[in-house]
C-alpha cells in the first residue's frame, strides 16, 4: 500500500476502512440472527428426536460457528479503530505541516531556516512512525481477514451439512428442510457482505 503521505490519500484510506466496518457490522448483526436460529434448530431436533439427532449435532456446530464469527468480527472491528486513529493522525500532521509551510514562506531571516529545520526533522519522524503503525495494523487486518474467509467458509459447509441431515428427519423433515435452508440464507448474506469487506481489504500487505 502507498505511503498516505497527502490529505486525499489519507481521506481515502479513511473511507476504506469506513466501508469496512459497515460490512463489519452486517456480519455481526447475521452473526446474531444465526445464533438465534440455531437455538431454535436446536429445540427442534430435540424434538424430532433420534431422527435429527445428525441434524441436531449440526445445529449446535452452527451455534458455536456465530459464536466464533462474532468474536472473530470484534477483532477485526478493533483493527479497523486503531487505523482510524493512525489515519486521523496522518491528516493532524498533514494539516500541521500546510501550518508550517505558511509560516515559513511568512517568515523573515533566521526564523525561515529555523522553522524550516523544524518542519523537516518533525515531517520525516512522523511520517516514519505513523507509516510503520499503519502497515502493522494493515498487515493485522489482512491476516483477520484471511481467517475470518476460511470460518466464513466452514459456516457454509454446515449450512449444507444441515440440509442433508434434515432429509432424515421423518415426520420433522419439512420443518428441518425450512430450518436449513434459512441457515444456507443467512450464510449466503454473511457470504456477500464478506465479499464486499474482502474488497476493500489492505492492498499490497507483506504477509
Amino acid at each position: 500500500m502507498a505511503s498516505p503521505h497527502s490529505s486525499a490519500e489519507a481521506g481515502r484510506e479513511l473511507r476504506r476502512i469506513v466501508r469496512i466496518n459497515e460490512e463489519i457490522k452486517s456480519v455481526v448483526s447475521t452473526a446474531f440472527k444465526i445464533n438465534l436460529m440455531a437455538m431454535n434448530a436446536i429445540f427442534l431436533a430435540k424434538r424430532a428426536g433420534q431422527s435429527a439427532l445428525g441434524f441436531g449435532v449440526l445445529s449446535n456446530e452452527l451455534r458455536r460457528f456465530a459464536g466464533d464469527l462474532q468474536q472473530q468480527m470484534a477483532g477485526l472491528r478493533d483493527a479497523t479503530y486503531g487505523s482510524v486513529a493512525t489515519v486521523t493522525a496522518l491528516l493532524n500532521q498533514s494539516r500541521i505541516s500546510r501550518l508550517l509551510e505558511r509560516t515559513r514562506i511568512e517568515a523573515q531571516g533566521e526564523g525561515k531556516a529555523l522553522i524550516q529545520a523544524l518542519a523537516s526533522r518533525r515531517g520525516e519522524t512522523t511520517l516514519a512512525d505513523n507509516d510503520q503503525q499503519m502497515a502493522a495494523l494493515n498487515r493485522r487486518l489482512s491476516h483477520l481477514i484471511a481467517d475470518t474467509a476460511q470460518l466464513v467458509e466452514l459456516g457454509s459447509v454446515l449450512a449444507r451439512s444441515a440440509k442433508i441431515e434434515a432429509a432424515y428427519g421423518g415426520g420433522f423433515s419439512t420443518s428441518l428442510m425450512q430450518v436449513s435452508s434459512d441457515f444456507e440464507r443467512t450464510i449466503g448474506e454473511i457470504q456477500r457482505s464478506f465479499e464486499n469487506l474482502t474488497k476493500n481489504q489492505p492492498e499490497d500487505v507483506v504477509a
